[in-house]
This record gives structure tokens, C-alpha cells and sequence, in this order.
């Protein structure tokens, strides 16, 4: 299992999420392939929801993971 992870921002914290990148990939690769996947699914489906993208990142390798929003650091 890769223990590297990758943050995926949004304006409302309620939509960030967090997704565990495949090991077989280097960080700026997965970069560059999880924007490319999330614009293809908007592209295909601009009423997409997070399970949609969800399940199109899980088909790629792409792990979500929960987690809790901690206090914000100034």
C-alpha cells in the first residue's frame, strides 16, 4: 500500500477529499493523471457527483480515504 496521498481542494471544505495515490506512480504523474481523469468524467457528465469521479479515480488505483478536517493554521 502507498502511503502517498494526495489532497484534492475545493472552495467548500465539505467537498475536499483525499485519495491515496497507486504506488506504481510518481507524485507529479498522478498529478497530471487525476486532473485528466476529473476532467473527463465533468466533460462526459457536467451533473457528475463525487461518487462518479470516486468511482473512475478507484478504477485507476486511486484509494479515497476518510479523514476528519482538523482547525485551521494561520
Amino acid at each position: 500500500m502507498s502511503d502517498a496521498l494526495m489532497i484534492l481542494p475545493a472552495r467548500d471544505a465539505e467537498r475536499i477529499r483525499l485519495v491515496r495515490i497507486p504506488p506504481d506512480l510518481e507524485r507529479h504523474e498522478a498529478f497530471r493523471h487525476v486532473t485528466g481523469l476529473i476532467a473527463g468524467v465533468e466533460e462526459t457528465r457536467p451533473d457528475c457527483r463525487w461518487e462518479d469521479i470516486a468511482a473512475v479515480l478507484e478504477d485507476h488505483g486511486f484509494e479515497p480515504v476518510d479523514f476528519i478536517l482538523g482547525p485551521v493554521l494561520d
